[in-house]
């Protein structure tokens, strides 16, 4: 799986001289940078060997097959060309192994669910129908949501020739009419295993109440991945309330059961790869640890994951989503025996992604949707089987109805001269 190291993603070719300018810019980790648009690239004045550089790397990142960007740069070709290469070409020029051939001649299936092409940065205002129900939670539990609209600027990339609106970007994340919403509280299927003669471990079914998360105390290990960072809080952070990360935005919390198991690396590179989104709708993304080993977040850290890492000393995030106890699973019953699990392992697997078995794997996971301020948990998401991860298309949603609501409170609160 390809790394968010933005050193990593623009190796040793024409991008690297680029770094500097691009963290003056703002164009500061990975998945931004994924989206620069023509007109982005020719504010920065980039030279047309650049831009083809860039797009051949984010091809690339999206298809696991970043370790090759040095060799297809320097060739100097433009990623059209490079796809209309035989198999015999792309394996003697660039010693590309024959099932990454494959990976990288499929224009259709990447590895990892890309962003719309032209999502854009600019202008990024999503605004819904003004909710008749100020309850966070029954404005969240509304199976249809708002049409959310626009005045974001469309725009293209070079290699494309289709302008479309960040409303319509987002509607590729969108819940499609029929979809059968989960809920506040969701959890993977309870599937049987072992022919029925193994039960899997019951879920709660009511959100976590506010209280049990608001005052644990957390600590930072790493900051959110920019360009030239360190690779870890060089200082000891002191320990925070959980609270403080969400006074003044909105937060999702992914809780990983262990940073090096394949299917954790696997949802955490999925849900980061989609961070413009969450940026545009003014939602930070935290992962949250059960578990402090300096050697595995140097793994997870930015490779899979670019943003927050917090470590949970006590668990009170794993035992709010238990419904005040860890929820837990056995290797042989929750794995073994589980037909769910062992797709959830293939489906990691397939993205390309390492794995290691240092650490606690028992403890089940989970996410958190965690609204500004005090108003709430607005989602949870439990692993009930080992890997199931919350669907990205709902985790948005949800994001997106919390920005909605949040719009319509400042709206109301606002004096009639302001509206004037």
């Amino acid at each position: 799986m390809a790394s968010f190291s933005i050193e990593d993603f623009v190796g040793n070719g024409v991008l690297k001289e680029l770094l500097p300018k691009l963290l003056e810019e703002g164009w500061d980790d990975v998945p931004t940078l994924k989206i620069m648009n023509s007109e982005d690239m020719d504010a920065i004045n980039m030279t047309q060997h650049q831009k083809d550089a860039l797009e051949i790397r984010t091809y690339l990142h999206d298809r696991a097959l970043i370790q090759y960007g040095d060799r297809l740069e320097a060739s100097k070709k433009c990623l059209p060309e490079l796809l209309n290469l035989s198999t015999e070409d792309l394996s003697s020029q660039f010693g590309m192994k024959r099932g990454h051939i494959a990976r990288f001649t499929d224009r259709i299936n990447p590895c990892t669910d890309p962003l719309p092409k032209s999502y854009g940065l600019t202008a990024r205002k999503i605004r819904g129908t003004p909710s008749k129900n100020n309850s966070i939670y029954k404005n969240f539990a509304s199976v249809n949501s708002n049409k959310m609209q626009s005045t974001a600027k469309s725009f293209r990339r070079s290699s494309t020739n289709n302008d479309r609106t960040l409303e319509e970007s987002l509607a590729d994340f969108k819940i499609k009419d029929g979809y059968v919403f989960k809920g506040i509280v969701a959890a993977g299927p309870a599937e049987p295993r072992a022919c029925g003669c193994v039960q899997p471990p019951a879920v709660v079914v009511n959100v976590a109440p506010y209280s049990a998360i608001e005052n644990i105390s957390i600590q930072k290990l790493t900051p959110e991945y920019k360009i030239g960072m360190e690779r870890l809080v060089k200082s000891k952070t002191p320990p925070m309330k959980a609270s403080e990360l969400w006074q003044d935005k909105p937060a999702v919390l992914l809780c990983i059961r262990r940073p090096g198991c394949i299917m954790c690396r696997a949802e955490a590179h999925q849900l980061y790869a989609k961070k413009p989104i969450f940026d545009a709708l003014g939602v930070q993304l935290f992962a949250v640890l059960h578990e402090h080993r300096e050697s595995e977040v140097k793994d997870f850290w930015p490779r899979y994951w670019g943003g927050v890492v917090a470590f949970d000393r006590g668990m009170g995030f794993f035992k709010a989503l238990g419904g005040g106890k860890l929820l837990k699973d056995k290797f042989l019953s929750g794995f073994v025996f589980n037909p769910r699990a062992i797709a959830n392992y293939k489906r990691a697997k397939a993205m390309g992604i390492d794995q290691n078995f240092k650490g606690e794997g028992e403890i089940k996971g989970g996410l958190f949707i965690v609204g500004r301020g005090g108003t709430g948990i607005a989602y949870q998401f439990i692993e009930r089987n080992f890997g199931d991860w919350a669907p990205v298309a709902e985790v948005i949603e949800i994001c997106a109805r919390l920005q909605n609501h949040q719009q319509d409170h400042e709206a109301s609160s606002k004096s009639p001269q302001e509206h004037e």
